[in-house]
């Protein structure tokens, strides 16, 4: 094994092109609750270190202890689930996580890969995994017997139970009951097959923290797992390589016997870093500082984790409901669709730069409508949590489509994005809607709400607002599809914004059901809207006044008109960041620094912000996002900024042009899907300069703006500097 070691070595440094770029660790200090695991590209297993338990990816930068390493997680959420099959490595048998913790040192990650000395135990221990299995190595740096640890009862949420059986001296199956995300009723079983590399001298199960027999028949219990001892001494390793699935053991099975067909760790590790290396490729970027390309590169990393593979090797997966299991051939199912973030960054980006990906997402979401009659709001591994408020998939779909990736049913897709919207008189409208009934029939969802009528409404304000996009982006298709009558109804719904500006302060801001403003008000309030902390100000969700008053994507300029023009509203958006009223980390925000762009002559507000943000806000370390990075959502926006250009609005086709990073920028552009090969980004000139004259092709870009359809003709876009 050690001559196999010395001859893929150089493999791995060949990969390291743009990989080196990549730090996992980045957003997995305090806020960013990023993983730092190894894991493919939209990959279903994700080998993880557990530090921190109960966190949303299981992991803290410098926490004082290690836990073992989950097979599957969560990229940046704000709540925490999965983190499945806990495996760990200790010298004796114990089964209370608090007796078998240990501390660590020298952590190292990669794409692909991570290591960490264990110092109690004295081991080192090196992950890496295909899209469907991960790979552990164990190696001694003293002579004992070494025990491998599998939880299978606990996950990062919930101790939810879960079986095992010790099949053979070098076999272990069973299962994981993971869910209970953000306190949601969801449940999800994770399927798992080990195999080890050597025999085991001595293995058992513990049941509810008592040892019991080692036997190949299926043990069930809450608090459940096996202990396998192997032979150990110094400078020995032992391998352990699982297979997982979201539907049966045997599909864990066959998942592992294909994904990992020998014992090459080093092989395996290779190949996830040249996976990882081919999908960076797509843009590859020149000029700026190492912190510029590892930002950047990292950034992109990280939007190509979620939505992630659910489907095996045999095209199985859970149906959405976890009502049987489906199947499908020729494309993946994927799963873990944090829409409200997502839609607005993360599935532009990839419809741009990953349109295959992309569709099979789409196409995934329309077998959701299929098997269970709506599309997802917010869904994870099968079950849907409802988490969040507007109805995202919308938004999704529409800017899918706009941006010609079509290669679905539209008529289908229509259907579904307009069931939840088109109710008819005494039909309860679903938790994808809440309160929409109410917004048809005044116009805006009151303050006060019917609770016995519908459900609940978090924020009406800014749940409202994102029923008005919603309805904007199915009117696009609408107006598409040929649709004219539906795409004048729609139009007209997503104006509803208008009944929630108050003219006298100029913010959108909570109504009653007789029209008067709730009172008192203030604009800062960050707390009232929920019964938690962070829930939002009275009306809005996670955020107050500021923070969604120009939340209207849609219609900026009809925003601007209720300002009462160009400078009230330029004036009034400085302040929200003089002030230091936007956040970064804050969905509805992100778009902000952009609505400069709409005002002839304030573009020069939106490059110096963008510049600032890139700069300050963003930066290399575990402590380098200032909150979650939500499934990619932030990432998405850091790597859209740093080439230039960001889509306001989604499903307009239309991207705001701002300031880039780089000196020169490329992607790959793919010609199955679109014309052109390529689209460059070209910044010349003053490089501490503003952009006086951006030119596409040439010409002379006076408006700031361009179109999807022109970038992926192909083509260059030079930012000059002056």
């Amino acid at each position: 094994m050690k001559f196999l070691i010395s001859l893929i070595i150089p493999l791995v440094i060949c990969a390291q092109e743009l990989t080196q770029f990549v730090d996992p660790f980045i957003g997995t200090g305090e806020y960013g609750h990023t993983f730092p695991g190894a894991v493919q590209p939209w990959g279903m297993v994700s080998v993880s270190p557990h530090t921190a338990p109960g966190t949303p990816s299981g992991y803290r930068h410098g926490a004082p202890f290690f836990y073992g390493f989950g097979q599957v997680h969560l990229s940046g959420t704000g709540c925490a689930d999965l983190g499945s099959v806990l495996v760990m490595a200790a010298r004796n048998i114990h089964f209370d996580p608090e007796k078998y913790k240990c501390t660590y040192g020298d952590e190292k990650a990669a794409p692909g890969f991570y290591s960490v000395r264990l110092n109690e135990p004295g081991v080192l221990a090196e992950a890496t995994a295909t899209p469907r299995c991960g790979f552990l190595r164990f190696t001694s740096e003293k002579d004992g017997d070494l025990t491998v640890l599998i939880d299978a009862g606990r996950s990062l949420a919930l101790l939810g139970g879960g079986a095992v059986a010790i099949r053979s001296a070098t076999e272990v199956e069973g299962y994981n009951i993971s869910g209970g995300f953000c306190g949601e009723a969801n449940r999800q079983t994770v399927y798992f097959a080990a195999r080890f590399s050597e025999p085991v001298i001595k293995s058992g199960i513990w049941v509810d923290d008592r040892p019991v027999a080692a036997t190949s028949a299926t043990v069930e219990a809450q608090s459940i797992g096996a202990w396998l001892k192997f032979a150990g001494a110094s400078e020995k390793f032992v391998l352990v390589k699982i297979g997982i699935s979201y539907v049966s053991i045997a599909n864990a099975r066959e998942n592992l016997d294909l994904e990992i067909v020998d014992w090459d760790f080093d092989r395996v590790r290779a190949e996830a870093q040249n996976a990882w290396q081919r999908e960076l490729s797509r843009i590859q970027v020149e000029g700026g500082s190492r912190d510029d390309k590892t930002k950047f590169y990292s950034a992109l990393y990280r939007t190509l984790i979620h939505p992630n593979i659910i489907s095996d090797v045999n095209g199985e997966y859970p149906l959405m409901g976890r009502s049987g299991v489906g199947k499908i051939s020729g494309r993946e199912r994927y799963t873990i669709f944090s829409l409200w973030d997502t839609y607005r960054t993360l599935h532009p980006f990839l419809t741009l730069v990953y349109p295959e990906r992309q569709l099979a997402m789409v196409q995934t979401m329309l077998d959701m409508y299929r098997e269970s009659g709506f599309l997802p709001k917010w869904e994870l591994a099968g079950n849907e949590t409802y988490m969040m408020v507007g109805d995202p998939a919308a938004i999704v779909i529409a800017d899918t489509y706009l941006k010609g990736l079509d290669d679905f049913d539209a008529a289908l897709a229509y259907e579904a994005m307009t069931k939840p919207a088109l109710l008819r008189d005494g039909e309860d409208a679903p938790p994808i809607r809440a309160g929409y009934h109410e917004q048809l029939q005044y116009g805006y969802i009151p303050f006060e709400q019917d609770t016995t009528q519908d459900w609940w409404v978090w924020g009406p304000v800014s749940t409202s607002l994102e029923y008005c996009l919603s309805d904007w982006a199915i009117g696009r298709v609408a107006e598409k599809l040929g649709r004219t009558n539906d795409a004048k109804e729609f139009f007209r719904r997503s104006h509803f914004y208008k009944n929630y500006f108050d003219a006298n302060t100029q913010f959108l801001r909570p109504k009653r059901k007789n029209g008067e403003w709730l009172a008192p008000f203030d604009s800062l309030a960050l707390e009232g809207s929920g019964s938690w902390a962070g829930a939002g100000g009275p009306g809005y969700v996670e955020g107050n006044a500021w923070h969604y008053t120009w939340f209207v994507p849609h219609d900026v300029k009809g925003l601007i008109d209720l300002f009462g023009g160009p400078q009230p509203f330029v004036k009034k958006l400085q302040r929200c960041f003089d002030e230091n009223h936007f956040t970064i980390g804050n969905e509805p925000d992100i778009a902000y620094p952009y609505l400069f762009t709409y005002v002839c002559g304030e573009e020069w507000r939106t490059q110096k912000l963008v510049d600032e943000i890139m700069r300050d806000s963003f930066r290399t370390g575990p402590n380098g996002l200032r909150g979650d990075d939500d499934c990619g959502a932030i990432s998405a926006w850091i790597v859209f900024s740093a080439l230039g250009f960001y889509p306001a609005c989604p499903a307009s086709d239309e991207y705001r042009l701002g300031i880039p990073l780089f000196e020169r920028a490329r992607i790959r552009l793919n010609t199955q899907h679109y014309d052109g090969e390529e689209f460059v980004i070209e910044k010349i000139g003053n490089a501490g300069g503003r952009v006086s004259s951006p030119q596409l092709n040439g010409r002379p870009v006076t408006d700031f703006k361009m179109n999807h359809s022109q970038i992926v003709a192909g083509g260059k876009l030079v930012f000059e500097m002056k």
